[in-house]
C-alpha cells in the first residue's frame, strides 16, 4: 500500500479525460450541426467538404445568372409581342385603307393611327434592360456552369424596323397605292417578327433546360457535402448519452481511486 502515487486514480483521471474531450465534440457537433468540429476529425473530409462548398456556391452563381438571362429573353420576347400586335393592326388598316370607296380624306384618318404605330415600333429598338440593348448584333454570352462554360444566345436585332427599308420611311396608308405597297413591306415585317420570336424562344428553352439541370447538379452536390460534413442527429444523439454516462461514472470512480489511500492511515494509526 502506498501513498505518493496512486495509479488507479491517476488512470481513472486519463479515462475521465478522454471521455470528456469526446463529451465536449459530441457537444459541439449536435450545436453547430456539423460533423466535422475540428479539422483534426476528419482532415481529408474537411478539404472535400471545402471543395464541395465553393463548387455549389459557383454553381448558384451560375444559376442565377441564367436566370436573369431567362428574364432578359422573356422580355424580349414581351416587346416582339407587342411589335407584331402592332404590325397586325397596321396590316389591317393598310387593307382598309384599299377599299375604293374610300376617299383620301379617310385614308389620312387611318394614317393617322398608322404613323403612330410606326412610332411605336421605330422606338421599340431603344429599349434596354438593366441598361443592356435588349436588340442588337451582339449576341450574349451566358455562363451556364461552375466551371465557366457558356452559351451564346443569338442575338435579335429587329432588322426590318426602323432601317432605310423598313415600315418607317415608305408614305403609308394616305393613299391606295401607298397602302398596298405596305402590304408587302409590312408581310416581310411581319415574318421577320416571327423570326425572330422563335429564336428568343429558342434561346428561352435552352436557358430553361440548363437552369433545371444546374438545380440537379446543385442538389446532388449539396447531399454528397451533407454526407461528408452533416452530423446524424440520430447517432450523435445516442454517441452524446454514452459519453455523458462515461464521464459520471468516471468521475464516481475517481472519486473513489482517490479515497483508496486514507486506508493507509489505519495502519499508521
Amino acid at each position: 500500500m502506498i501513498i505518493n502515487t496512486n495509479p488507479s486514480a491517476a488512470m481513472a483521471a486519463r479515462i475521465l479525460g478522454e471521455s470528456s474531450s469526446a463529451l465536449q465534440k459530441s457537444l459541439s457537433r449536435l450545436s453547430s450541426g456539423s460533423k466535422i468540429a475540428s479539422p483534426s476529425d476528419d482532415a481529408a473530409g474537411t478539404g472535400v467538404a471545402m471543395k464541395f462548398a465553393a463548387q455549389i456556391n459557383r454553381i448558384q452563381a451560375a444559376k442565377d445568372n441564367v436566370g436573369n438571362a431567362i428574364s432578359y429573353s422573356q422580355t424580349q420576347d414581351g416587346f416582339l409581342e407587342k411589335v407584331g400586335n402592332a404590325l397586325d393592326r397596321m396590316s389591317e388598316l393598310a387593307m382598309l385603307a384599299q377599299d375604293e370607296t374610300k376617299t383620301n380624306q379617310d385614308r389620312a384618318l387611318y394614317h393617322k393611327e398608322y404613323g403612330k404605330l410606326d412610332d411605336f415600333i421605330t422606338a421599340i429598338k431603344d429599349k434596354t434592360f438593366n441598361g443592356v440593348s435588349l436588340f442588337s448584333t451582339t449576341s450574349m454570352e451566358v455562363t451556364v456552369s461552375g466551371d465557366g462554360t457558356t452559351f451564346l444566345s443569338s442575338a435579335v436585332t429587329l432588322s426590318k424596323i426602323g432601317s432605310s427599308a423598313s415600315i418607317a420611311t415608305h408614305s403609308g396608308v394616305a393613299t391606295s397605292a401607298s397602302a398596298a405597297a405596305s402590304v408587302t413591306i409590312l408581310r416581310s415585317a411581319i415574318s421577320a417578327i416571327a423570326n425572330d420570336r422563335a429564336v428568343v424562344g429558342a434561346n428561352m428553352s435552352r436557358l430553361e433546360a440548363e437552369s433545371s439541370s444546374l438545380s440537379v447538379l446543385k442538389d446532388n452536390m449539396s447531399a454528397a457535402r451533407s454526407r461528408i460534413a452533416d452530423v446524424d442527429v440520430a447517432q450523435e444523439s445516442a454517441n452524446f448519452a454514452r459519453q455523458q454516462i462515461l464521464v459520471q461514472s468516471g468521475t464516481a470512480m475517481l472519486a473513489q481511486a482517490n479515497v483508496l489511500p486514507q486506508s493507509a492511515l489505519r495502519l499508521i494509526g
